[in-house]
């Protein structure tokens, strides 16, 4: 695939990090395959979570397709962006037209990044998965790559003023390659990855060096100030239900 726009934008990014000195603890990034197709999936806390989780692909060498919602790709700034990277445009209305995208590029040995939880955790714990990423994966007959961000939320996630501190610490831990197959049951094997991601998770922010008590961006199972899944979840259908008044005024004008 011709990437023109990608180096230059992942040159920007490696900029960025060294500007912003950030400390990436990274683990298991030798998983990634070097060659070949694979399914990247993602736990999702921050809308920088994209830049992030492409950097984990980094260290192997590979380009990671990320799909994304349609709205992106219509934005005037971020839309060249995106399709020049050739990510993938998630129209939820018409979903199988990016589902068979995805399959394309994966049978093209390209690497696919998928977030299972479909939008942004205001736990920032896991949500539950879809199974379009087991899925894809089973019929392009490619591995899934579970791979864990964390300390992305407190730059620019939802309900929090964006804050991009210097010197903070970003961790990123790839596990091992997950296998499914056809003959495998999409919800089994959801459930299987999310369990996976959820031990990865903890790990993960037992490791973190910053602990702080009380912290927003910490989960509420953590001692952090961060909703609970429960308080998340109520927020969530409120967001939903500000955006369907907003669109039914829209069509009403």
């Amino acid at each position: 695939m011709r990437d023109l726009v990608y180096p230059p934008v992942i040159a920007f990014a490696r900029t960025a990090f060294k500007v912003l000195d950030l400390r990436f603890l990274m683990s298991g990034t030798e998983h990634v395959p070097r060659t070949g197709g694979a399914v990247i999936a993602l736990n999702h806390i921050s809308y920088v979570d994209f830049v992030i989780g492409g950097y984990g692909a980094y260290p192997s060498g590979r380009r990671v397709r990320f799909m994304a919602k349609e709205v992106l790709f219509r934005n005037r700034f971020s839309g060249p962006l995106m399709r020049g990277m050739h990510h993938i445009a998630v129209d939820r209305s018409a979903g199988a037209a990016s589902y068979r995208e995805a399959i394309r590029y994966l049978g093209e040995g390209e690497v696919v990044g998928v977030f299972p939880e479909a939008t942004i955790s205001r736990s920032f714990e896991l949500k539950e998965f879809k199974s379009g990423t087991v899925r894809m994966a089973a019929e392009a007959g490619v591995p899934v790559i579970p791979m864990i961000l964390w300390g992305t939320q407190r730059m620019l996630t939802k309900d929090h003023p964006r804050d991009f501190s210097r010197h903070r610490p970003v961790s990123i831990t790839v596990g091992a390659p997950i296998t499914v197959t056809p003959e495998d049951d999409a919800v089994e094997a959801t459930a299987h990855l999310r369990t996976t991601m959820a031990g990865m998770l903890d790990q993960t922010i037992r490791a973190y060096p910053e602990q702080p008590e009380g912290a927003w961006w910490l989960p509420a199972s953590y001692g952090g100030g961060a909703p609970t899944p429960e308080e998340a979840a109520r927020l969530d259908q409120e967001e939903l239900d500000r955006r369907r008044t907003r669109q039914t005024k829209g069509g009403a004008d």
